[in-house]
């Protein structure tokens, strides 16, 4: 496995991957949230929101991003911004393949992130998450 540059060509792989990747999130998030407020978030459903997420973000000048390749398949991404500003670099997306998740790649992909902000001259690293069940779930199945 290795981690490279994202090249638009990933796209298609990366954005269902993410998808497969966050089912159990927002499937955790519905089943936590107001029927009436998850509504109000995703009108289309989760799935139009969030691939339009991760294909805005893989657009943008502002991100930077790489992916794990095994086998010439993406199996997982992770998204930066930096904010120079602050100082301060953002994790601001990162999914595994559901096959390849508890085999370390996630976290290969956070502590590459974390390098890159670092020697971009970044003093703070910030990444948020759900405080939902599904996002408990997920973050357990890191290896550390």
């Amino acid at each position: 496995m290795q981690i490279q540059p994202y090249d638009p060509r990933y796209l298609d792989a990366v954005v269902c991957l993410s998808l497969r990747a966050w089912a159990p999130v927002f499937a955790s998030i519905q089943n936590t949230m107001d029927a009436d407020v998850y509504q109000v978030f995703y009108p289309d459903g989760w799935l139009v929101s969030q691939q339009k997420a991760v294909e805005d973000v893989c657009a943008a000048e502002d991100t930077n991003i790489w992916v794990t390749i095994d086998a010439d398949s993406v199996v997982g991404f992770v998204a930066v911004k930096l904010h120079s500003e602050d100082n301060m670099g953002e994790i601001y997306m990162v999914a595994v393949e559901p096959d390849f998740q508890g085999q370390g790649i996630g976290s290969a992909l956070i502590e590459f992130a974390l390098e890159w902000m670092k020697n971009a001259g970044m003093s703070i690293a910030m990444v948020e998450t759900g405080g939902d069940p599904g996002h408990q779930k997920i973050g357990s199945e890191t290896p550390s």
